[in-house]
């Protein structure tokens, strides 16, 4: 058969007829006919292909594009093909205690993925100074956990504890080792975690949230930056917000779980006088994590350097804690580190690749007193102020 006959076989583009036009497949035929011999066999395998089943619909322009490739073609060229059903994560498949059975699976899973943690062991040696706080600790929050037998009726501990003071004094390391101590599941909450753009979820998050501490109590719910979550309400605040303020307040009172529950609410602040009073009322005890002593600046630097080689001696380290006055726990941090850095600073790039770690030359005096002129004090002293006036008229007084 001629090859101009067989072209005729399949309808050109925008061809009239049955609505049919000329597929990228139909054009490959052609292209396979136009390099072989064998015209007969091409033709009897595009008439075989022309044929359409009794019942389907012609093809048209809103038809579903047929890929012009061969069968054997398309694995090689990467043609789409059928995807396995991906896997189900580890977090998906969480046990979920009977005792939530009635809840949404989902927010469970969710509050037991993003919520719940586990640290490394954190000793209250690790908390420099804060004698104070630490004993308020043991009494209110870690015998009460680890001997609950023993704080019943009106000894029975607050629900709510409230950490306040200026950022970097270790609020969050304080509610770490009280979770460690006490042997108790520890719940670290963002904001983001309990807020949702659907009417009503952020309530039942709120109410999951504490049936899942309940099912794993001891436990403690910690809320860092605790103000942006619990601030103080208004007229033009969304009522979205305000509800789920509310149903905080209910399951921190004990109204909606049984008073009985060993779960204690820790939340911590830089801004406590942004908190609502209804706050203030359920974290019956407020604590204030104040600046560390020069004592505690010792320690600090002490724990800090033992890391490290160096030749200072005792002496050196108390003019150090004395020279830092007004420093935050975190500060201390980042002017033990920025002197450490000193006999690398000191090195050629070239010296760095070769040198051993052994060789390092030790950190000495002078290398912490060049620190001093570039790591200051993030706390200024009228930010002090603020946190003594309002700890004098709502804190501890110790």
């Amino acid at each position: 058969m001629p090859l101009s006959s067989l072209s005729s076989l399949v309808p050109a583009p925008g061809a009239a007829g049955d609505g049919d036009f000329r597929t990228a497949r139909d054009q490959l035929l052609l292209h396979d006919m136009q390099k072989t011999t064998n015209h007969e066999t091409l033709a009897s395998a595009l008439m075989d292909y022309r044929k359409k089943p009794l019942g389907e619909r012609s093809r048209s322009l809103n038809a579903n594009f047929v890929l012009p490739l061969r069968t054997s073609d398309s694995n090689i060229l990467g043609a789409p093909q059928k995807q396995s059903e991906p896997a189900a994560s580890a977090a998906d498949v969480l046990p979920i205690p009977s005792t939530l059975a009635d809840l949404d699976s989902n927010m469970v899973r969710q509050i037991m993925r993003e919520s719940m943690h586990k640290y490394k062991s954190v000793a209250w040696d690790d908390i420099a100074g804060l004698e104070y706080a630490k004993s308020t600790f043991l009494e209110t929050i870690i015998h009460p956990l680890k001997r609950p037998d023993l704080f019943k009726g009106i000894r029975r501990p607050p629900r709510g504890v409230l950490l306040f003071g200026p950022p970097g004094t270790g609020k969050t390391l304080i509610a770490k080792c009280i979770a460690s101590q006490s042997k108790a599941t520890f719940f670290s909450i963002n904001p983001s975690t309990l807020t949702s753009k659907w009417v009503g979820e952020g309530e039942k998050m709120v109410k999951t949230l504490f049936a899942v501490a309940a099912a794993h109590q001891p436990a403690i719910i910690f809320m860092d930056e605790v103000d942006s979550l619990l601030s103080q309400r208004s007229d033009s605040e969304h009522e979205s917000s305000r509800r789920l303020k509310n149903e905080f307040f209910i399951q921190l009172d004990g109204a909606g779980s049984n008073e009985d529950d060993h779960i204690v609410v820790i939340g911590a602040t830089n801004r406590p006088q942004e908190l609502d009073e209804a706050v203030r009322r359920r974290f019956v005890r407020r604590i204030y994590v104040r600046l560390p002593v020069a004592k505690a600046r010792q320690m600090i630097i002490q724990k800090l350097i033992k890391e490290i080689h160096h030749n200072l001696s005792d002496a050196q380290i108390e003019e150090l804690a004395n020279l830092t006055e007004g420093y935050s726990g975190a500060d201390m941090d980042s002017f033990c580190r920025y002197a450490a850095m000193q006999p690398l600073r000191a090195l050629t790039t070239a010296q760095i690749d070769v040198i051993d770690a052994q060789q390092l030359p030790a950190v000495t005096m002078t290398d912490f007193t060049n620190a001093l002129q570039h790591i200051s004090k993030s706390v200024s002293a009228d930010d002090v102020k603020r946190y003594v006036t309002w700890n004098q008229s709502y804190g501890v007084q110790s």
